[in-house]
């Protein structure tokens, strides 16, 4: 593995990074996930070598670079304003690095060129970056920082500027870099969304430290604490008491009771994603144990999808898509029920909370 990250901590003004301990693996995809001020960029900037640790090392391909400065540690950065140098055209923009390390001029060029033609933007050589549309100034940005061949590149929050179409566009082009190139990526960001389009595999960070590290689909399926759920968009999040009764394992919150699978008793946490609701206008036959009588409260459509607020005791988000909310005939006021199985509450216990 190019990368170890070894027990580091870090301190700088109000930002932390506590006893942080990561893997990355040869031409990896690996996101990094959490909300400002979590440690993200602190932690991106001391691999960098800008900062030192207080403590802790980083290996790369097995030797300690923890105090070696940061132009020699092969490793590239692309920051979120893309730091482009106005008084040069893309070309010099892209080959600053490699003249700052005293290549050749020929070799610059040649190397130019070639991470420009790999990134589809030799149209874009002799313009200037303000002539550049975002998506165009990010490929440039990542071509710079790509052209001195490193072993690990940086990217932080490099999509968070762009508009909701060049951001998707720029997430399929970001996946392919450790394909085309061999080179290991890792990526922080506040977006959920971005771990299913580009994470090979995620760790989720909240107030300076590592709380899980997993594939996308573990992230997003099996979190282990409430602030992983919520952060990953399960939006119904309930305290409860989890008990022990003739119908099996269930969790009383206030009136309502609600079938689980869990080996945990007494005070505890529960989550349920809002795509694992089951609408229907007449009670469900079916083998999910959780059936509930609910009043549609508030109906939110965006685009091709509607977010349905019921009241069953509890207040549930659930989705649907237009058109089957069209062929429901689901309206607010309407008497609905809903139904989820016991396996799609998530159920966390108090001590977890605490930490």
């Amino acid at each position: 593995m190019p990368l170890e990250i070894m027990g580091l901590s870090k301190t700088l003004g109000d930002f932390h990074l506590r006893n942080v301990t990561l893997t990355i693996d040869d031409s990896e995809y690996f996101i990094i996930l959490g909300p400002s001020g979590a440690g993200k960029s602190l932690l991106l900037e001391t691999i960098a070598g800008i900062y030192s640790p207080d403590s802790g090392k980083i290996i790369l391909d097995g030797t300690d670079i923890t105090d070696r400065p940061a132009r020699l540690r092969h490793i590239g950065m692309v920051y979120q304003d893309y730091m482009l140098f106005p008084y040069l055209n893309i070309e010099k923009n892209i080959g600053f690095g490699l003249r700052q390390l005293r290549h050749p001029s020929h070799d610059i060029r040649k190397a130019t060129e070639g991470i420009a033609s790999l990134l589809g933007i030799t149209h874009l050589l002799s313009r200037r970056p303000d002539t550049l549309s975002g998506g165009e100034q990010q490929r440039v940005a990542i071509a710079r920082a790509l052209v001195i061949k490193p072993r690990i590149l940086l990217l932080d929050e490099p999509l968070s500027a762009l508009d909701a179409i060049t951001h998707k566009k720029m997430r399929n082009e970001l996946a392919r870099i450790p394909m085309l190139t061999g080179v290991s990526v890792i990526h922080i960001t506040h977006h959920a969304e971005d771990l299913i389009s580009l994470g090979h595999r995620t760790a989720v960070m909240d107030n300076g430290a590592i709380v899980q590290i997993g594939s996308p689909d573990e992230i997003f399926q099996n979190p282990k604490t409430p602030f992983v759920a919520a952060f990953t968009g399960m939006e119904n999040l309930f305290s409860g008491i989890a008990m022990d009764s003739h119908e099996g394992k269930v969790i009383r919150i206030g009136q309502v009771k609600i079938h689980v699978i869990t080996p945990y008793t007494g005070p505890v946490q529960c989550g349920i994603r809002p795509d694992a609701l089951i609408f229907s206008r007449e009670p469900l036959k079916s083998s999910a144990r959780n059936v509930l009588m609910a009043t549609v409260t508030k109906i939110r459509r965006m685009g091709s999808i509607a977010w349905v607020v019921i009241d069953c005791g509890i207040f549930l988000t659930g989705v649907l898509t237009i058109q089957s909310l069209y062929e429901l005939r689901i309206d607010e006021g309407d008497t609905i029920f809903i139904a989820f199985k016991a396996s799609a509450v998530m159920v966390f216990p108090e001590e977890t909370q605490k930490k």
